[in-house]
């Protein structure tokens, strides 16, 4: 018999095996892979493709008012007065309209070559298309050339051709009414506040455009109908967001600056000030499209901020202003930055994260200049602004000075659980605490760990949920009382994340269903009684491998039984039989297996764990419900959402 692991199996993996999905059908079978997947944020993230559309129309020139309404059974139109999408036959293709495959081809716009933008939020050619087909109702109207056209849509799936209805001497620009699709999106429905704070903000960041708002839908809280259009840009949104604050200088520091000297076209817009009251803040966008999670854009503003601070300070020879870290800027500051660019390349199809290489430095060297002289031409708050940092960086040091005594004598003051085992390092930073599921895991996670910076908590099966259980049984659970000592903090109230003993925890537990259900105990924990921590970024999941395969030398580790089944099925490139060995757990993997793809910061991958709250508690609400003392809850959340479990391994 051939020593083949295939031997045995059926032949049943042929050419007729390979499934070719047309577009629309990989949308909507795969939709996380275009607007992030099916939840709340996906749903509203299909309005503003839409709208960022008509705002590309806006920035280019073409429109002066864009009109947003969500209407009593759940659909929403997007009109501007723009040029309207061509509506002729397309040269590939003369059988179609051109606005044909716009909504119903992936990789198809105007927007590729830069003939018909400049700059555009609208990069991939993805975001109509998509929307399309995962919208049970689309109807596409275009008033163009004096004529008008409409076309409708069901799930991607023209409904007929495209129509000329009329004339239309009087109107021109396109309106897209659509309706997402309850087989994709559930129960879930588009939120009037969501949608008028999404619209209103569009007008802050183009001060030449009109935004209208409508709404059929009363949420108690949200306008019927109301008009922005804001000619100070940033500079506004700034001025209304710290309205009543204290802040450091009279002004914000403010501007607007093209790209022109670098040859390409674009700008930067930005609003900065620091003020007391409130805790810090950055909201960046690129093309006028939110990116939440910074980028290059962000690095290069703060860089041009630091250094221009610290210049100052050189010139007022205040020696302390070396000491100043973009840590410290960010600290009590509220940052606006909008950039215009050609071409951006954003990480992902919902464009969280800038990554265009050289905004950074076309920010950078336009903010500076214009910072330089602004410092110089109000020295009062200037210099307000410069103590303030000082402060801030002499706080920081302070503190760190603290931590670093704190940590060298940590066994003397804090009383450490036995089960842990600790690392050498006498200072938080870089150092880790793993809270692994067992004695056993801990045996081969001590074998793997790096002793100068890896700490092991191992607990004993599933701990407490927290959501569940009466306070008086929450200080008496020794796991729990464990995992505190550890970390040198207390719960709720108690919590100090300067008390906090390691710069990372990560939750470390078997790749099974029974380790999922620890983790999701213990994440329920540290929201509830340490939220700071998740907050501050401290709390991560490890990433450990359900199978290893080996053929020969070569040896692969993989996640689960969908990814085994494709490596098996392209082969490890080696030759003989490829071995399988399934980790019925962490404590079956020996310490180099685990270090090699678990616990080593090289080799390794972790998951941060983050709270985004589209609406304010919306998170609380979730896990409260999923975690809660109301199980008819869980089950009702189970009945809404089962639809969209594709596979379900057990």
């Amino acid at each position: 018999m051939p020593n083949d692991i295939f031997s045995n199996q059926p032949d049943d993996y042929n050419a007729s095996s390979i499934q070719v999905l047309e577009d629309m059908e990989h949308v909507r079978l795969r939709p996380g892979m275009y607007i992030g997947g099916k939840d709340d944020r996906a749903l509203h993230h299909m309005v503003a493709e839409i709208i960022d559309n008509s705002m590309d129309e806006a920035v280019a020139g073409h429109a002066t008012w864009i009109e947003v309404e969500l209407h009593e059974n759940g659909h929403v139109s997007v009109r501007d007065n723009g040029r309207g999408i061509p509506t002729g036959p397309h040269p590939k293709d003369p059988s179609k309209s051109a606005l044909e495959i716009i909504f119903c081809t992936l990789n198809a716009g105007g927007k590729f070559s830069g003939d018909s933008y400049q700059t555009s939020g609208g990069l991939h050619g993805v975001g109509s298309s998509v929307v399309n087909a995962l919208s049970d109702h689309l109807r596409v109207e275009v008033a163009r050339n004096k004529e008008l056209f409409a076309m409708e849509f069901s799930r991607g799936i023209p409904q007929g051709p495209l129509e000329k209805i009329g004339a239309a001497p009087n109107r021109r620009g396109t309106a897209v009414t659509f309706h997402p699709d309850p087989d994709i999106f559930g129960s879930l429905k588009l939120k009037p506040a969501r949608l008028f704070k999404m619209a209103r903000s569009k007008a802050y960041l183009f001060s030449g455009v009109e935004i209208r708002w409508k709404t059929a839908i009363d949420d108690g809280e949200t306008p019927a109908e109301a008009k922005f259009h804001f000619p100070g840009g940033l500079a506004d949104y700034l001025r209304e967001v710290l309205d009543g604050a204290t802040t450091y200088a009279d002004a914000p520091f403010t501007g607007s600056v093209s790209f022109e000297k670098f040859g390409v076209p674009g700008k930067v817009d930005w609003a900065i000030n620091w003020t007391p009251s409130r805790d810090g803040f950055i909201q960046s966008y690129c093309n006028t499209v939110p990116t939440p999670e910074g980028g290059t854009h962000e690095a290069g503003f703060w860089a041009a901020i630091l250094k221009g601070i610290k210049t100052y300070g050189e010139r007022v020879n205040n020696k302390k202003a070396g000491t100043i870290t973009r840590e410290d800027l960010t600290t009590g500051a509220g940052a606006l930055v909008s950039c215009f660019i050609r071409d951006p390349e954003f990480v992902g199809q919902t464009k969280d994260r800038l990554a265009t290489v050289e905004a950074q430095r076309m920010v950078e060297n336009s903010v500076r200049d214009h910072f330089d002289t602004w410092l110089a031409g109000d020295t009062k708050s200037a210099g307000a602004i410069l103590d303030f940092l000082v402060l801030r960086a002499e706080e920081r040091l302070r503190r760190r000075a603290e931590k670093e005594t704190a940590r060298k004598s940590a066994t003397k003051k804090l009383r450490l659980p036995g089960k842990l085992t600790d690392c050498t390092s006498k200072t938080r930073e870089g150092t880790e605490l793993f809270i692994v599921e067992g004695d056993s895991a801990g045996g081969s996670a001590k074998g793997a760990r790096s002793r100068e910076t890896q700490a092991l908590l191992p607990l004993k099966g599933k701990i407490l949920n927290v959501l569940g259980a009466a306070s008086n049984k929450l200080n008496s659970n020794d796991e729990i009382s464990a995992i505190c000592e550890s970390l040198g903090v207390g719960m709720g109230t108690r919590f100090n994340i300067d008390d906090l003993r390691y710069d990372k925890v990560i939750i470390m537990t078997d790749a099974d269903v029974d380790g999922a259900h620890i983790a999701s105990l213990l994440m329920t924990f540290f929201f509830t009684q340490m939220r700071p921590l998740i907050d501050k970024g401290h709390l991560y999941l490890a990433c450990p491998p359900l199978y290893r395969l080996t053929q020969g030398a070569r040896r692969v580790y993989v996640a689960d039984d969908a990814e085994k089944e494709r490596v098996l099925a392209e082969g490890l490139g080696g030759k003989g039989k490829i071995d399988v060995q399934r980790f019925k757990g962490l404590g079956e993997m020996d310490a180099k297996d685990l270090k090699e793809t678990t616990m080593n910061p090289a080799t390794r991958k972790l998951i941060r764990v983050s709270i985004v709250d589209d609406e304010p508690g919306e998170t609380g609400d979730l896990v409260e419900r999923l975690m809660g003392k109301k199980p008819e809850l869980r089950f009702q959340y189970i009945q809404e959402n089962a639809r969209f479990v594709e596979e379900l391994d057990v």
